[in-house]
């Protein structure tokens, strides 16, 4: 199955488009994630938002993932020149992997701390 790719498109915009991808009414959902047809429409009409459970259920019926349904594309994906580097650390043994991941963990800690200084110094 081809699927399209969801640019920058709101939630109840996506799921619009999956739901009719997949050949969906609304009553159909509904029916496959247990809720009311209402409740869709609310979701597809941006008025109501879904919960974590209710979101599973939808990913499972329309046979996608969470991530597909909530996160615009690429948005939780590293750039391009990071991407390539990334690569090639899966080329290095575990040992070197461990020291990667905890200098990479050790930026992320020191960036959040300037993060929350500058919030507290305002």
């Amino acid at each position: 199955m081809t699927y399209k790719v969801f640019r920058t498109m709101p939630f109840s915009d996506r799921l619009i488009a999956l739901r009719k991808q997949r050949g969906l009414t609304q009553e159909a959902l509904a029916d496959l994630i247990e809720i009311t047809k209402t409740q869709v429409y609310r979701y597809e009409s941006g008025t109501s938002q879904p919960t974590l459970d209710v979101i599973k259920k939808i990913a499972i019926a329309l046979s996608v993932t969470s991530d597909e349904l909530i996160f615009e594309v690429d948005e939780r994906k590293p750039d391009d020149s990071l991407t390539l580097l990334l690569e090639g650390v899966n080329r290095l043994d575990s040992d070197e992997k461990h020291v990667i991941r905890e200098m990479i963990e050790g930026m992320l800690v020191k960036h959040q701390t300037k993060q929350m200084v500058k919030s507290l110094a305002r």
